[in-house]
């Protein structure tokens, strides 16, 4: 019985989740300008998706999208992963106080920053440039939390085995805790590529022009204080293109999302 209620309270919040996106779905595709006003004129047709394509640079746009995700995401699992394994193995005065100082970063709403951020990009000559776009979000407090977690459970047997192959520090790293560590760094990859790729507003203060405009951007093209009326089965449309990288990714990583990814290494 109480089985059976559990898997109904999961079915009814798994539709309050899936209905808002089958509802986008089905505007995109009736090119209904009343869509909200006039339910039983939705027509499937796909004039939506090709009037966006006419209306903004969509390629360019995914184009850029991808290079900043990918890049960002990179960026960010690399130094996440040095860091991480610094402040778990690597013992050294003021250590614990410094990494508290990068958890502080993590209570700091992310729009206090927008202003000292821009700042800096401006004096640097990085305003609409991938530069702007990417930089800032390699550095990240959750991503060095994770990898010092799993490297703290990391197992001290593998790292004294390779110590006695004759591996320095550098070399432990990278042959033995690194590899082992691919739980935790396609966690880190999903989440980072995903809260990229949605990234709205400093997007939209960082670039100026079409060519350097992400697709997240593109979307207010749509939007009503950009024109007499929003634009709603385009503006949907737009939305489900946007979705498609999100999705593919998640499907790619969920089995680690959905285990423990501080699993898959031996504890010591």
């Amino acid at each position: 019985m109480k089985k059976g209620f559990l898997y109904f309270v999961l079915i009814i919040i798994a539709l309050s989740m899936l209905l808002p996106f089958l509802a986008m779905i089905l505007i995109s595709l009736s090119g209904n300008e009343n869509i909200f006003t006039d339910y039983k004129k939705i027509n499937l047709d796909f004039c939506a998706y090709k009037n966006v394509f006419r209306s903004i640079p969509v390629a360019k746009y995914f184009l850029n999208s991808m290079i900043v995700a990918l890049f960002t995401t990179i960026g960010q699992v690399a130094i996440s992963a040095l860091a991480g394994y610094g402040f778990a193995r690597l013992k050294f005065r003021g250590s614990e106080v410094l990494f508290y100082i990068i958890l502080i970063t993590m209570m700091v709403p992310p729009q206090v920053n927008i202003v000292p951020l821009f700042y800096l990009m401006s004096k640097l000559g990085w305003i609409n440039t991938y530069q702007a776009l990417i930089v800032p979000g390699i550095f990240g407090g959750f991503g060095v939390y994770l990898m010092r977690n799993y490297f703290l459970k990391f197992s001290a047997e593998l790292e004294d085995a390779s110590k006695l192959d004759g591996c320095n520090a550098w070399q432990t790293f990278l042959k033995v805790a690194l590899p082992c560590a691919a739980p935790a760094i396609a966690t880190l990859s999903v989440f980072t590529f995903v809260v990229t790729w949605n990234s709205f507003m400093w997007p939209l203060i960082v670039t100026n022009t079409d060519s350097m405009r992400t697709l997240a951007v593109g979307l207010t093209v749509f939007k009503s204080s950009f024109r007499e009326i929003t634009m709603w089965g385009e503006l949907t449309a737009c939305a489900c293109v946007c979705s498609i990288p999100v999705i593919l990714v998640f499907l790619a990583g969920k089995k680690y999302l959905l285990n423990n990814p501080q699993d898959g290494s031996i504890k010591g």
